[in-house]
């Protein structure tokens, strides 16, 4: 392995795959060895995802292999990672090349984590030597040879690694300490269970409990809107009643709810002698700006309501699509796109008006690459961008049906950006007849835009949009002609599937208790991250917590699952703190906070659950309930003699009785004293 003058250039990329396009992109003949590739120009070697992996708190000291209250919280001194035994020969084979390379470049995948885990490999070897970082938004070979000509420096970068350090340790002090917690509580009641406790799997878990007992608590409530038609000129037209705040019969959303008072608003409408007054009436031009091409979240809400689709689906497809080179990186959290593109505009819409799907193909072949929407901001690029079609062109009938689908939302969200913003016309008009209130409001669509690319799926119908209104002005005169009330009941919120799942994940500042931090959390890019937030529902579901129900998939929790949301204290089931830390991860990427501080907030955290675990308040579960400690259950054991009964809070409580026929043999006397 050698390079001109001696000078050995080492790709370490994440996964083989991507090894593999880095090579095709990379001068001289390429010759495959045994872990790496070797080629004119430096040679390529990868990981498989992590090669190392965290240490389990046994592997600090033995004696935590035992699960035991006294022992928690474990907070590490220094953090210890290993070689994960499946990777052990590949990192042997990456250390062996970084010890002979002079210059390394990191291709890890452009994002927090795909930082860390080719950063951890060369902090783990003590590298000394000089690292570059290449950003592969896209496998093509025109965005590769691109992204070789314009490496950075890798310590660019060293905010991100931290921000993926913080994640990952986070996790492990509260995945490792609460689990074990909580679990040794359950056990002391009685329950033969092991609950795993997430910072965001658990307030994830949490939405979906408190979900369910809304529906089931849920009560319908009628109320009443009324409506009335005038008339203008020749025009007739419907206005919405406005009540005032102090409107009697109104229910906390502000909805009519009193029948009696409905039926007398009806007819002191209809019994009014006066026509109605136009108080107001105005029209402005509106400008809908193009629909931002998808992040992967977005994505992934997209192909749940068109497709039936669960998140991880997507990913895995939006993976095999970038693949194969004819989309960009998926696990992307971002929206825009760089200036710099813009270039490429008309070879991708060119390839797309001549797929083999005749919308696709209709929508690009009207398209103007000369337009440039919202999208192109270079200030909004982080390591990412939107994911769109790359240059490469797509034998569309190659593709399996769930890779067509996900193609198409990625291909018509970027035809969009070249068709011109919607436009149209709003007028509002207010009314007041018998000295009550009344809107209307009325749309005209100037150009119909980018809207012609998505149809029905662009509009968001409102009750009160009527479609036309006639031209008038404050001060002129309207013929009341009719009044209604329709009776309408409120309806119970709907069942999380996994794709509306994620969309809460991703808004989770609508679901945070204290209301002060609902506008701070706002602009955070809700818990988990892009990559995770489809894993952690489908471990919910494949652990047992959650279950699919019904063709749509709604997401119901189980038996554990309530268990495990009660019985934890609010700072965990709730997603205010976790995040409010995604928000400090952030500030950590940007640079604004210290990693060592925030695992100090993290530890003590972690301290203080571990100690509300010890008083948690949790149901028993067992038929005998402990006689003496009344606060454990027995439970059937074997000893050295036989069977025996012994309290589930052992050692604290050292109660033990006989078996007699499968039951404790308690003494009469403490049996009269457990009633």
């Amino acid at each position: 392995m050698a390079g001109a003058g001696g000078q050995v250039r080492l790709f370490i990329a994440e996964k083989p795959s991507m090894a593999a396009e880095i090579a095709k992109c990379l001068p001289g003949p390429a010759s495959r060895k045994d872990g790496y590739i070797n080629t004119g120009g430096g040679v390529i070697t990868w990981g498989y995802g992590h090669i190392l992996r965290q240490a389990e708190p046994d592997e600090y000291d033995p004696k935590y292999e035992r699960w035991r209250a006294e022992d928690l919280p474990i907070i590490p001194r220094e953090w210890k990672l290993l070689v994960a035994d499946s990777c052990k020969k590949q990192f042997e084979i990456v250390k062996n090349l970084i010890d002979q390379a002079t210059e390394i470049v990191h291709a890890g995948d452009p994002d927090r984590e795909g930082q860390l885990l080719i950063d951890e490999v060369l902090d783990y070897v003590d590298n000394q030597k000089p690292v570059r970082r290449i950003l592969l938004n896209a496998l093509d070979e025109q965005s590769i040879k691109k992204a070789i000509v314009n490496l950075r420096d890798n310590q660019d970068f060293f905010n991100l690694k931290q921000s993926a350090l913080a994640r990952s340790r986070a996790d492990w002090l509260i995945g490792m300490n609460l689990s074990r917690a909580f679990t040794l509580a359950a056990q002391r009641a009685g329950h033969r269970t092991t609950l795993p406790v997430g910072r965001v799997k658990t307030p994830t878990l949490a939405l979906v409990v408190r979900r369910e007992r809304e529906i089931e608590n849920f009560k319908p409530a009628d109320y009443f809107t009324v409506k009335a038609d005038f008339q203008h000129s020749d025009t007739v037209f419907t206005a919405y009643w406005k009540p005032r705040e102090d409107q009697p019969g109104l229910d906390p959303e502000g909805r009519l709810a009193d029948k009696a008072i409905a039926k007398a608003l009806l007819e002191m409408l209809e019994g009014a002698a006066q026509p109605a007054a136009v108080t107001l009436c105005e029209t402005s031009e509106k400008k809908e700006p193009q629909r931002l091409p998808p992040a992967l979240s977005t994505l992934q809400v997209m192909a749940g309501k068109k497709f039936g689709y669960d998140p991880q689906v997507v990913l895995d497809t939006a993976q095999k699509l970038y693949e194969r080179k004819l989309t960009t990186y998926p696990r992307s959290d971002c929206e825009f796109l760089p200036e710099s593109q813009h270039e490429d505009a008309a070879r991708i819409l060119g390839n797309l008006s001549g797929l083999a799907h005749g919308e696709l193909a209709g929508w690009s072949g009207k398209a103007d690459s000369l337009t440039r929407s919202r999208a192109w901001n270079d200030k909004k690029i982080t390591a990412h961008h939107a994911i769109i079609p790359t240059v490469e062109r797509c034998n569309y009938a190659a593709l399996s049906e769930t890779e067509r689908n996900i193609y198409f939302l990625i291909a018509q969200a970027y035809i969009a950006q070249f068709y011109p913003v919607h436009v149209y016309d709003q007028t509002k008009a207010e009314l007041e007849h018998a000295g009550e209130r009344f809107t209307a409001n009325g749309r005209i669509i100037k150009e119909l835009g980018w809207k012609e690319v998505y149809g029905a799926d662009a509009e968001e119908k409102k009750e009160d949009d009527s479609t036309t209104l006639p031209a008038m002005t404050k001060g002129d005169s309207a013929e009341f002609i009719r009044a209604s009330a329709d009776k309408k009941s409120t309806k119970a919120p709907g069942r999380f599937t996994a794709a509306t799942l994620l969309a809460a994940m991703k808004e989770i500042h609508k679901y945070v208790k204290n209301p002060d931090l609902k506008k701070q959390l706002k602009d955070v890019a809700g818990i988990g991250t892009e990559a995770t937030r489809a894993t952690i529902i489908k471990e919910l579901i494949e652990r047992g917590f959650l279950r699919e129900e019904t063709k749509k998939k709604y997401l119901k929790p189980t038996e554990p699952a309530y268990l495990l949301v009660d019985m934890l204290p609010e700072e965990i089931t709730y997603p205010d703190f976790t995040a409010l830390w995604e928000d400090i991860l952030q500030q950590m990427a940007d640079g604004s906070a210290n990693l060592d501080t925030f695992l100090g907030q993290q530890a003590r955290f972690a301290a203080s659950l571990c100690y509300k675990a010890k008083g948690a308040n949790i149901p028993l579960k067992g038929e005998h309930h402990c006689p003496r400690c009344r606060k454990g259950v027995l439970q059937l054991r074997n000893g050295k003699h036989g069977k025996f009964w012994g309290c589930s809070r052992y050692p604290s409580c050292r109660a033990s009785y006989d078996d007699k026929n499968d039951k404790p043999d308690i003494p009469v006397r403490q049996t009269e004293g457990q009633g």
